[in-house]
């Protein structure tokens, strides 16, 4: 049985759709405030909606190892995106709190987030989309 090369494959399909969106997504964001990157800016989005969540929860959401996460927080602390303090209750943990000026910065984010995505599904039919979803969840859900 010959096995397909991997560029013949659905996982190579969607890795490869998935790393052309970042970095439209990226270039469209550069173009809006040049010192960020998609992570950052996905941590501000991730911490805005979820300001109750742990750095470890927010690393899970975002798919970041511990230390890549603390890199990424302690860039972003540099450049007043947010504020960390120690918790009062567990020493072990951070509070994260997005700053004004991180505010500011998701501010303007926001429509940019929308529009890469919707140019990104440009084309494609409410139906196609759900489908595309539910494909993509049966096969997450094989591997876990």
């Amino acid at each position: 049985m010959d096995i397909k090369i991997s560029s013949e494959t659905i996982f190579y399909t969607i890795e490869s759709t998935i790393k052309e969106y970042r970095k439209y997504s990226q270039k469209k964001l550069s173009n809006e405030v040049n010192d960020m990157t998609i992570d950052q800016g996905m941590i501000l989005a991730f911490l805005n909606k979820y300001p109750d969540k742990t750095q470890k929860e927010i690393a899970a959401m975002a798919f970041k190892d511990s230390a890549s996460m603390t890199r990424m927080l302690d860039l972003m602390e540099k450049k007043n995106y947010l504020k960390r303090s120690i918790n009062e209750t567990n020493r072990r943990r951070f509070n994260i709190k997005i700053t004004t000026k991180g505010k500011q910065v998701l501010k303007i984010l926001t429509p940019v987030i929308a529009n890469n995505r919707q140019h990104a599904l440009k084309g494609l039919s409410e139906e196609e989309i759900t489908q595309l979803e539910i494909i993509l969840k049966k096969i997450k859900s094989n591997c876990t």
